[in-house]
């Protein structure tokens, strides 16, 4: 398993190729009613007056300067970088199905489309209409890896017709974003509301972590149950995917809520703890020590996130781990706990929705399929 090309099976074995997303030809979202619970309220104004266009230039050039410096740091340790081809659609041309129009969006978060699972590609389907066709930019690359043995499966793409979403979905718990204040009595999602139903298969890929033979996911805003369901349905009998579930007014992917750093070690967002009382018994009865960072510090805007996305990290092994420079609680929490700090500027990407982890698709890291916990 460890000399084919993909073969990936947890968050920390050493890495040793990887894809980083690109930002070249981005194209702002509309401010779509779906969209609304992604975009942080104070932004909507700028998705509603460059909806269709092309970002300002100097959001862009900072934002591929920061990829271009992941890049750089993977490289300089010894990592395998691989990048896939914009995809741009002219907003005078918009695409156009039976169901919507789309400008498009970005291939900056490849993470978000493809999930890899041991030598198996999984093809997300994505939720968002504006990233419907975000999976033309890694074509190339995967057919690539296809032709040297790896698996390739697509989930359906699905019709993302008005069905897919909730158009009454409460305007004022849209957006609620990670640590502010909440209630659980005006918040939809803590009722089991999400923006996307149950009409057709739709997840991204970030709502999924590996853990060997053990998969967790968690439905949310961009994932739900039946796309959780049909992951299951491909990788089950060899790997057992779980429903996770967490205190979230606004989930929307686990890689900065509850990310897997080693055997036996896991982070979890204290401002978005696990509510799934049988996961955090897996996990316990396991051995597993459950680690809680600091929140984030560093400069930077945000769009669509929260300033957790400091805990958005990668692991390149697991006494090593790539942070953004200017997270220094999170570098020295990292210390404290004795793994390696190596640092990034990278702060300038996460305007655009995504953190390190976000940006990267580890396609190869030197381990076996393992088997972490009691069940």
């Amino acid at each position: 398993m460890s000399k084919a090309i993909v073969s990936s099976f947890n968050e920390w074995d050493p890495l040793e190729e990887v894809i980083i997303g690109t930002l070249d030809k981005v194209t702002v979202p509309f401010l779509s009613h779906e969209m609304k619970v992604f975009i942080r309220k104070e932004y909507w104004d700028f998705y509603k007056k460059y909806g269709g266009q092309p970002y300002p230039k100097e959001f862009v050039e900072k934002g591929v300067k920061a990829l271009n410096n992941l890049e750089k740091v993977l490289e300089a340790e010894g990592v395998k970088v691989r990048r896939p081809e914009p995809v741009r659609f002219d907003p005078d041309k918009r695409v156009t199905t039976p169901h919507y129009e789309s400008t498009g969006f970005f291939n900056a978060d490849v993470r978000d489309i493809l999930l890899i699972v041991g030598d198996t590609i999984i093809e997300a389907p994505m939720a968002q209409r504006c990233r419907a066709f975000e999976y033309l930019g890694y074509q190339d690359l995967i057919l690539e890896y296809f032709k040297s043995g790896a698996k390739w499966l697509c989930a359906p793409k699905g019709s993302k017709s008005s069905e897919l979403y909730d158009y009454e979905y409460p305007e004022e718990d849209m957006a609620l974003f990670r640590g502010e204040p909440i209630s659980d009595t005006n918040v939809s999602v803590f009722n089991g509301r999400f923006i996307t139903t149950e009409h057709e298969i739709c997840f991204d890929a970030a709502d999924f972590v590996r853990c060997g033979r053990d998969i967790f996911a968690q439905r949310s805003h961009v994932t739900n149950q039946l796309g959780i369901d049909w992951v299951r349905s491909i990788l089950e009998p060899t790997y057992k995917v779980h429903n996770i579930k967490f205190r979230d007014p606004s989930p929307v992917h686990i890689d900065a809520t509850w990310l897997p750093i080693g055997e036996g070690k896991v982070l979890s967002c204290p401002d978005r703890v696990c509510i799934s009382e049988d996961m955090l018994a897996l996990f316990k009865n396991s051995g597993w020590e459950i680690f809680y960072p600091p929140p984030g510090e560093a400069k930077a805007e945000f769009h669509m996130s929260s300033r957790w996305l400091s805990m958005n990290i990668l692991m390149l092994d697991p006494e090593r781990v790539v942070v953004e420079k200017d997270e220094l609680a999170t570098i020295k929490f990292f210390k404290k706990i004795g793994i390696k700090p190596i640092l990034v500027d990278f702060k300038d990407h996460y305007m655009f929705g995504g953190g390190i982890h976000c940006a990267t698709a580890d396609v190869r890291r030197r381990g076996e399929l393992k088997s972490y916990f009691n069940n």
